[in-house]
């Protein structure tokens, strides 16, 4: 589904915002995952029209698209992450909640997005677990069958330190440009410093953060 115009015969048309478009899209579905973000409030807004709309479609299966670490950092994201998934349980539905680390295209952008600074600025003390996109569609394609409710997260094979992953990215782009590790105040950050986003249990991932930029 695209708030865009259909792009060919297995696109429908809406708007999980709104509301508009989602029962003629959901019209026979025997499953949904729910991939979609504003990356803040909205998402709590368009989850609960896609629950109201998946309810009335006769109550089809939905895969819920989390990130590991809602419950124990304090980013208003976060927040937002986790209000979805306790209007995906309170649903009535059948649900399945998967848990995913940070994806590698973020690290990717908090190095690119200081593109105009002399170096590349990582918070200090703060380690990240990155896993591929590739990994976590595989991990849903699996998932999809049937509802699993919390299934076990799913972590990237590596757990690295901040600066080092971006000195990775600056020698995959023959950069020049140093890293430096500065420290970063707020419960945010701390939460990232004591790991409440990593899951170094379930590091299932089979792409690392080198085999991605390499790629």
């Amino acid at each position: 589904m695209s708030r865009r115009p259909p792009a060919n015969e297995h696109t429908r048309r809406g708007d999980l915002r709104t509301g508009e478009g989602l029962d003629d899209a959901l019209d026979g579905v025997e499953a949904i995952v729910h991939c979609a973000t504003g990356n803040g409030r909205s998402d709590i807004d368009g989850t609960r029209n896609l629950v109201q709309a998946a309810a009335r479609a006769g109550r089809p299966h939905l895969l819920y698209v989390s990130i590991v670490g809602v419950d124990r950092v304090e980013l208003p994201y976060y927040r937002a992450k986790l209000a979805c998934e306790q209007l995906v349980e309170r649903s009535g539905l059948p649900w399945t909640i998967q848990r995913a680390t940070q994806f590698h295209e973020l690290v990717v952008w908090m190095c690119t997005s200081q593109r105009w600074l002399p170096m590349i600025l990582m918070p200090r003390g703060v380690s990240f677990q990155p896993v591929d996109t590739g990994d976590v569609a595989a991990r849903l394609a699996a998932l999809i069958g049937a509802p699993a409710g919390r299934a076990p997260d799913l972590g990237g094979p590596e757990v690295r330190p901040a600066a080092d992953l971006a000195r990775a990215y600056a020698r995959s782009r023959a950069l020049r440009r140093p890293v430096l590790s500065v420290p970063l105040p707020g419960t945010a950050v701390r939460g990232y410093r004591e790991g409440g986003h990593l899951t170094p249990g379930h590091a299932d991932g089979r792409i690392t953060f080198d085999q991605f930029l390499a790629a």
